[in-house]
């Protein structure tokens, strides 16, 4: 949807957590698959979306990835269990097991 923002959660088998915000969920989850990026995602193999949410605002979607950077883990598992009680990878419909290679 043109316009879009997201709040989205990347976890990995162990369920490391994993919080960020873009215009560009589909794009944005890729270069986390890929790990293009040096930092957090890569070097913790976060690479399952397992939670996403959906703004209308850049100003609405950064105000909720703050709120919930600032939860507790319990909390933050309690809110992937509400969507995704299963864990499921969300983006497997875009990739489905393809993970790129490192580079």
């Amino acid at each position: 949807m043109p316009g879009s923002y997201y709040v989205y959660i990347m976890s990995n088998v162990s369920r490391t957590l994993y919080i960020g915000m873009t215009n560009d969920l589909e794009r944005r989850v890729y270069e986390h698959r890929s790990k293009e990026q040096e930092g957090f995602v890569r070097r913790y193999n976060a690479t399952m979306l397992v939670f996403m949410e959906e703004f209308a605002s850049p100003g609405d979607a950064i105000a909720r990835e703050k709120q919930l950077k600032r939860w507790s883990r319990a909390k933050k598992l309690w809110l992937i269990e509400q969507q995704n009680p299963t864990w499921r990878d969300l983006a497997h419909q875009w990739f489905g097991d393809y993970v790129p290679a490192s580079q």
